[in-house]
């Protein structure tokens, strides 16, 4: 039997980079591409605070530019209220620390951790399949979001195939030219315009099934990076940067970008990293860890 709460309810919404990102050329029914992806999971993440409200409220700091009907934890709350017969009152207000147009995640991740809070607030199992139904429909990464461990997602890159032990505490340095953005309709777009080929995707998954760190850094590939590259030039330049950096042992753009990574030999190399990126060169840069689920609450 479903209950409900009145205390709030705080989610980490965690961040991700694409360890394999293969695009295909051929759509579904739903005119989106067929697409072969890699998730992990990282520390650098937003906070969600949802509590009962008079009337569906979100909010985020800082602002985002973006009307609030639009916001992704604002669609997830309307379905899922929808789906259960219920009505949307609550609060919900976002701690931005993920990046825009990055390919880190961000909106999925808050669309997920919305979905997760909601479903604790309101005594919804999030197992339910509804929950899952409605995670797609919004996003293509809010799937994983949902579930968040190491793991290899098809179909449009929202349907989990795989699951992989984690490799938590991987440390890694992101980083992203100070005020470039891609969107990723439009990545989507420049790579319908020149596709790249799929890189191979077998090595990187036995690479994970053998928990192979070292396979899985030889294994990164990413063919929407060339587009993306293309409508921001500033990508390849921060990633030449990054693979010349000591204690690098591999490096790619994330998802449709604009934000790169780095998976380094130690955390203190990642921080030393994200630092000279910082002050040399006035790029956004933050030293992060691999982490072992998705959207969490934190405190209920």
């Amino acid at each position: 039997m479903r209950t409900s709460s009145n205390a709030p309810v705080v989610v980490s919404a965690p961040s991700k980079i694409n360890l394999y990102l293969g695009i295909h050329t051929e759509k579904d029914e739903r005119g989106y591409h067929r697409v072969d992806s890699v998730m992990a999971a990282l520390d650098l993440a937003d906070t969600l605070r949802i509590e009962p409200a008079n009337e569906l409220v979100v909010l985020t700091e800082p602002a985002v530019d973006v009307p609030m009907e639009r916001n992704t934890a604002y669609r997830a709350a309307v379905e899922l209220a929808c789906a259960f017969g219920l009505e949307p009152r609550v609060r919900i207000a976002i701690e931005k620390r993920i990046p825009l147009q990055a390919g880190l995640g961000g909106p999925s991740a808050d669309a997920a951790a919305t979905l997760v809070g909601l479903c604790k607030l309101w005594g919804i199992d999030v197992q339910d399949e509804r929950v899952d139904r409605i995670a797609r429909s919004i996003g293509a990464d809010v799937p994983f979001f949902l579930h968040g461990p190491l793991a290899y997602l098809d179909g449009a890159g929202d349907c989990l195939r795989e699951r992989f032990e984690p490799f938590t505490g991987m440390p890694v340095v992101l980083v992203k030219p100070q005020d470039a953005g891609v969107s990723a309709g439009a990545a989507y777009a420049r790579f319908d315009e020149e596709p790249h080929p799929l890189p191979q995707l077998d090595t990187m998954i036995e690479a994970l099934r053998n928990h192979d760190d070292g396979a899985v850094c030889a294994s990164l590939a990413n063919n929407l990076a060339p587009a993306s590259c293309a409508l921001e030039p500033q990508i390849d330049g921060v990633l030449a940067w990054l693979r010349e950096q000591q204690g690098v042992r591999a490096a790619l753009m994330s998802g449709s970008g604009a934000c790169s990574f780095a998976i380094c030999d130690s955390l203190e190399c990642a921080r030393t990293i994200a630092a000279a990126a910082q002050s040399r060169h006035g790029w956004w840069a933050y030293a992060a860890t691999m982490e072992k689920s998705g959207a969490t609450v934190i405190e209920s």
